[in-house]
């Protein structure tokens, strides 16, 4: 619970520190500049709203690692749920509406989850999850977007350190095998999530890893 909200609390500081100019620029999401990504998080706190809304007395279909749908197809963009963000974040106009609903409803989801009790039971996308293993994945969502939402910007902050810790760990576990330790945590994300390409080196350095990443979580 506490990494849940210090990921996220640090993606929405990163996201307040934006200049106007910084949402025309482009994300580390294929197809998406960084105002369609901090639109895209705004559906994101929604859903754990509704999601700790939703209380379930089923035993969980799904935990942290198996909650992700895994692809080896990268995203194209052209996804019809990913060009309705397009559309929504275009309609904001101002990115300073764009920054106080994320601040609105990402402070009630913050607040959401630090009152929920983690051995509960919850429903989203027709699955069952306790609380706990719920915001877990989030981690690695508030993780992946932090580094997708300064992909370009190479001053900002980069994510917690827990944060890109714990999420490396999720991905290795996903994969079934550890990155190597050369790699470090943001690059072990970035290349084990396709959204970096790695140099003939790190080619190398992945021994038969190489045949399992990128894995594309959805």
């Amino acid at each position: 619970m506490d990494l849940f909200s210090r990921t996220w609390t640090a993606l929405r500081a990163a996201v307040a520190d934006l200049s106007d100019e910084d949402f025309g620029r482009p994300s580390g999401c294929t197809g998406w500049l960084v105002r369609d990504l901090v639109c895209h998080l705004i559906v994101d706190a929604q859903d754990v709203l509704i999601t700790l809304a939703t209380p379930s007395d089923r035993e969980p279909t799904r935990d942290v690692l198996t909650y992700w749908d895994v692809s080896g197809t990268p995203p194209t963009g052209d996804d019809p749920l990913d060009a309705l963000t397009v559309r929504l974040a275009a309609a904001y106009e101002d990115p300073s509406l764009l920054k106080f609903h994320l601040d609105d409803v990402g402070s009630a989801a913050g607040r959401a989850a630090l009152l929920a009790d983690p051995a509960g039971r919850v429903g989203t996308r027709d699955e069952i999850l306790t609380v706990g293993d719920f915001l877990s994945t989030y981690v690695m969502e508030w993780t992946l977007h932090h580094l997708d939402l300064i992909a370009y910007l190479p001053e900002a902050e980069q994510p917690p350190a827990e944060g890109l810790v714990r999420s490396r760990e999720m991905l290795e576990q996903i994969a079934g095998s550890p990155f190597p330790y050369a790699f470090d945590d943001v690059d072990a994300l970035l290349i084990g999530t396709g959204r970096r390409v790695p140099t003939e080196e790190e080619q190398a350095r992945l021994g038969e890893l190489a045949s399992k990443v990128p894995l594309y979580l959805g």
